[in-house]
């Protein structure tokens, strides 16, 4: 049996290395001979530069790009600051360059003088994301024809996890479960949602978070299906936005948080009641949640397929989905909150049956069960798969509701 060994610390070094041949093996493999990529989290996988941003998942005009070729090992980087980043210990100096302002069209003419000199004539070139001024451009900057698209070459990449990049997540999870810990001890009637948020945002970087992904969640949910928020799908509504709403005794809270330590995510939810212990239906409830979380986790191991999965919790659950219709049984996570591997989603039972899971996939499990009356359970666990099973990352009690 093999069981992968996560270090204490990340080695960034030996993290860069490995993320760098599994990128470039991808791309050989898919007949790609470049990579242009925009987005933040594809960059910090490409460079394995990280800096924080006031939003995750986009930087429009001040935006990083990272140029990587299958031929080399080291990307080309793009940046307009380096001030609170590693970039210079991460790359030799001859590929960091300056900044290029894609959004405009003077700054694209830049871009394709540089491109030219590095990518080879008739090269296969894919891009993650296109701005206007890109598309405009697209004859002079990509001569050898319209690039491909680098999401399939990225999404093989980074399914399988290594060592190092299970370090950063352990300890992005160990950060916010440090934060939520100080959130669930001051929980009480009163407070404000935003107050809650404010509380963790502020704990999440104090115990060493790089960055905040999303608007924390601390959704009170509904009585019934019926006195909750319309949706088009006839089902419950999740997420739904931080208000200035004052909790109040018995209200159910679903939670749902998530920070970046070292350019990786955590993933972070829970079922909280304020000022009052759960009732009789409510732990019930919590056991048939367990039921359904163990049932999936007993056949979780490498070579099951996502349908695997999906059937068991079925099975536990009497019959139907337990999983929200917009969202999925679980998903995988790494440098964005969710990523491949999904399971459940409506991509359908074809695409759930040719997905096999591999030892070194990240897995967050979140099953959801509800009955009227009750507020629901939700909770999230954080598994890697092994060749015989899996090892739990998430390290959190289910308080109040059990240990």
């Amino acid at each position: 049996m093999t069981v992968i060994d996560i270090p204490s610390r990340p080695d960034p070094a030996r993290m860069g290395r490995d993320r760098g041949a599994r990128l470039r093996t991808a791309m050989t493999d898919q007949g790609v001979d470049v990579l242009v990529l925009l987005g933040n989290t594809a960059v910090t996988y490409a460079t394995g530069v990280s800096w924080p941003l006031g939003d995750s998942g986009l930087a429009h005009v001040d935006r990083p790009v990272a140029v990587v070729l299958a031929d080399d090992p080291w990307p080309h980087l793009f940046m307009p600051f380096r001030e609170g980043t590693d970039a210079d210990a991460a790359l030799p100096a001859d590929h960091l360059h300056p900044p290029v302002y894609l959004e405009y069209d003077e700054g694209v003419r830049n871009f394709a003088a540089v491109l030219a000199d590095l990518v080879p004539d008739r090269a296969r070139v894919a891009a993650d994301e296109l701005t206007g001024a890109m598309r405009r451009a697209q004859k002079s900057l990509f001569p050898g024809g319209p690039p491909g698209d680098a999401a399939m070459v990225l999404a093989v990449a980074k399914l399988i996890k290594t060592p190092d990049e299970l370090a950063c997540i352990r300890a992005a999870l160990r950060i916010t479960e440090r934060a939520m810990a100080g959130i669930e001890g001051s929980l009480a009637p009163g407070m404000r949602q935003i107050d809650l948020s404010a509380g963790f945002v502020r704990q999440a970087y104090e115990h060493g978070a790089q960055a905040n992904v999303l608007d924390p969640i601390w959704q009170v949910m509904p009585a019934s299906r019926a006195a909750g928020v319309w949706t088009t799908h006839g089902d419950l509504a999740l997420p739904l936005l931080t208000t200035e709403r004052e909790l109040v005794k018995g209200d159910v809270l679903w939670t749902d948080v998530s920070i970046t330590y070292a350019g990786y995510c955590s993933d972070f939810g829970r079922t909280w009641v304020v000022g009052q212990d759960p009732d009789p239906r409510q732990r019930a409830q919590f056991r048939r949640w367990w039921e359904i979380h163990s049932a999936v986790k007993d056949v979780l191991r490498a070579g099951v397929t996502a349908a695997d999965l999906t059937r068991a919790a079925i099975r536990a659950n009497g019959g139907s989905k337990p999983w929200l219709p917009h969202f999925y049984l679980a998903h995988g996570m790494g440098v964005d909150p969710a990523e491949m591997p999904f399971v459940g989603t409506d991509l359908g039972e074809e695409f759930d049956e040719q997905l096999v899971l591999e030892a070194g996939m990240v897995l967050v499990l979140e099953p959801v069960v509800w009955e009227d009356g009750t507020g629901g359970y939700r909770s999230e666990e954080v598994l890697v798969i092994e060749e015989e099973g899996w090892t739990a990352l998430t390290d959190y009690p289910y308080t109040p509701y059990g240990d």
